[in-house]
């Protein structure tokens, strides 16, 4: 099939026939009536499986896949996921409470995030989850919580390393940063660790995330290796787990290319060799967010009014920027640019044209594509936004103007 969208990456990961979209198997514009009403998300499960299977193919079985729920935190995806990976990253207690009503262990759910309360704190000490320390006061705090539960709290401490990932779009580590213990401190918190009554499991540290780039990814893992194993070595236990982040992207704007996994796992493959020569019970987790859920998904709109303004066309949706933050460019863009948008009942089209897509909102932030080329559309017609399937309706401000909440379907 010809892409529609020739300024963007090829994204044909869902099937066109008769002019139509199909996202699990299914028409749009039938999709539509299924959820009752526009505007809405839906997820294709098949992806998602698809997704997860590509990476296991690449991946030494040494390499553990975690979810980073943050991602899409809805509860039909996460259930899904739990059937598919080896464990869950949370960073609330909210999302800690839905990946304990999965059927993985919770020890394989680590709860990560600088400002964590007493509350989720003593929660997560009573469900056994894998707590990311971030400080030396709340791994005091966590020692003094568990021995007043008499339980003994798992632990790691999350590491805020001395790089940063190359050509990133948002740096989570290097620098000064609010998240983990910076790398030079962390042995003299090891050394206090010894003293507490602490289940110690090991180590996290996220340098980075939406990475394109096969080799800065590659040198990422390799410096977060080497320097996990320098610091294990003032461990107080043998290390079980060596959980190095994501950062792992996918293709959004015009420019942007798919990511080569293949070079990703032949290097992982030569680290997870290292590690188990050094330390044979210790397992590296890859701990992917949208990598696993962003293509799987798409927003769901529907055109109410056409009209032209001093020789634009604007197509006016019943949906925007309050359930999609991160299409209208307002969620970490420094320059505002187009996500794939299509008209999804019309993706090719007769007939072709420039337009602008904008919602109800009276922001004029509210566009969800700036003049795009599209096929010419009428009210009535579905205006799909594909890669939408990570740090969308939670990531949006949805109560802003008090419109009505999407429905989010897993198909």
């Amino acid at each position: 099939m010809n892409n529609p969208l020739p300024e963007h990456a090829p994204l044909t990961q869902f099937p066109v026939h008769h002019d139509c979209l199909y996202v699990g198997g299914m028409p749009l514009t039938q999709l539509a009536e299924r959820a009752g009403s526009t505007p809405f998300y839906a997820y294709d499960r098949r992806k998602i499986t698809e997704r997860v299977a590509l990476l296991r193919q690449h991946l030494s079985r040494e390499i553990q896949l975690h979810y980073a729920i943050k991602a899409n935190p809805m509860p039909a995806v996460v259930q899904h996921l739990a059937g598919l990976v080896d464990g869950m990253d949370v960073a609330s207690f909210g999302e800690m409470s839905t990946a304990l009503d999965t059927a993985l262990p919770p020890d394989a759910v680590s709860f990560a995030g600088p400002g964590k309360s007493t509350h989720a704190l003593r929660s997560a000490i009573a469900a056994g989850v894998v707590l990311n320390l971030e400080s030396a006061r709340e791994m005091e705090l966590v020692a003094r919580l568990g021995q007043s539960m008499e339980i003994i709290p798992r632990v790691a401490i999350r590491v805020n390393p001395d790089f940063e990932l190359k050509a990133s779009g948002m740096k989570m580590g290097g620098g000064a940063k609010p998240f983990g213990v910076d790398a030079e401190l962390v042995p003299d918190m090891l050394q206090q660790l010894q003293g507490l009554q602490l289940d110690f499991m090991g180590f996290h540290c996220f340098a980075g995330s939406q990475n394109l780039n096969e080799a800065a990814l590659c040198e990422a893992h390799q410096r977060t290796i080497q320097l996990l194993i320098r610091l294990s070595q003032r461990a107080p236990s043998p290390i079980r787990m060596f959980n190095i982040g994501g950062g792992l992207g996918v293709p959004y704007f015009p420019g942007d290319r798919r990511l080569d996994i293949a070079p990703i796992g032949d290097n992982l493959h030569v680290l997870a060799e290292q590690v188990k020569q050094y330390s044979p019970h210790t397992r590296i987790a890859l701990e992917l967010g949208r990598y696993l859920v962003a293509e799987a998904g798409v927003y769901v709109c529907r055109i109410v009014e056409r009209k032209v303004s001093r020789g634009r066309i604007f197509l006016i949706t019943d949906g925007g920027m309050h359930h999609h933050l991160a299409a209208s460019g307002n969620l970490g863009q420094v320059i505002r640019k187009n996500f794939p948008v299509i008209i999804g009942n019309k993706v090719y089209g007769e007939e072709r044209e420039i337009a602008s897509i904008v919602g109800p909102l009276c922001t004029p932030l509210d566009i969800l594509a700036d003049q795009s080329p599209m096929a010419k559309a009428s009210p009535g017609d579905l205006v799909a936004v594909l890669q939408s399937g990570a740090y969308g309706l939670t990531a949006s401000p949805i109560e802003f103007l008090q419109h009505s909440r999407p429905m989010e379907l897993l198909v």
